[in-house]
């Protein structure tokens, strides 16, 4: 095996890892933030309303996503080859708002660009070997371009569907980093107020 074969194996795996391990890697660094967070009243308000609109953009995707079936062109997925890492991204920029910290927004970033980009690449190999041509007819915009000159009827939003995807699992945990994080505001104000300041 050559070196740049060895490095693009070596590639792959780490890829495929990072792929893998991003609900781990997830809680890791969520608890880091948690830590270094100084959430306020004010940042609470704006930052979840931006965490909750990326929530509302992956079970919009969620409700329309039939994985490893087929190559989805409903809903978000018309316009975003990845709305669930849209939104995903949408979130994260909501906890950093809400966090008012530097160091909390730059983990935020780190883990979102590591993990979501090794997803996509993991993912996007996974498609191509699974649906060959179809995929890349979907990267071109040109699957649904297809689809509506066939006059097939749109897919419609399911919520079956969401939970089938699992995505409730990631609305509790929105919701409990929301908790944790009012906690920590309603914390805060409490100590600086014994405080004096």
């Amino acid at each position: 095996m050559s070196s740049a074969a060895r490095r693009e194996r070596l590639r792959d795996i780490v890829v495929h890892t990072l792929a893998r391990l991003r609900v781990t890697l997830g809680f890791v660094f969520g608890a880091i933030v948690l830590a270094l967070a100084r959430p306020t009243s004010r940042s609470l308000a704006i930052g979840l309303s931006v965490a909750a609109a990326g929530e509302a953009i992956r079970i919009w995707a969620s409700g329309h996503l039939n994985k490893a079936r087929e190559v989805t062109t409903s809903g978000p997925y018309r316009w975003v080859r990845h709305p669930l890492y849209v939104g995903s991204s949408v979130m994260g920029a909501g906890l950093a708002i809400a966090c008012t910290t530097v160091p909390d927004a730059l983990l935020i970033a780190i883990y979102l660009v590591v993990t979501l980009t090794a997803a996509i690449k993991s993912e996007e190999a996974f498609l191509r070997r699974t649906f060959g041509e179809q995929y890349d007819l979907y990267r071109a915009g040109q699957l649904a371009k297809r689809a509506a000159s066939a006059r097939k009827p749109a897919k419609r939003f399911s919520l079956a569907q969401v939970i089938t995807n699992r995505e409730h699992r990631a609305l509790v945990g929105f919701l409990i980093a929301v908790l944790l994080l009012i906690l920590k505001a309603t914390y805060n104000d409490v100590f600086w107020r014994a405080a004096g300041r």
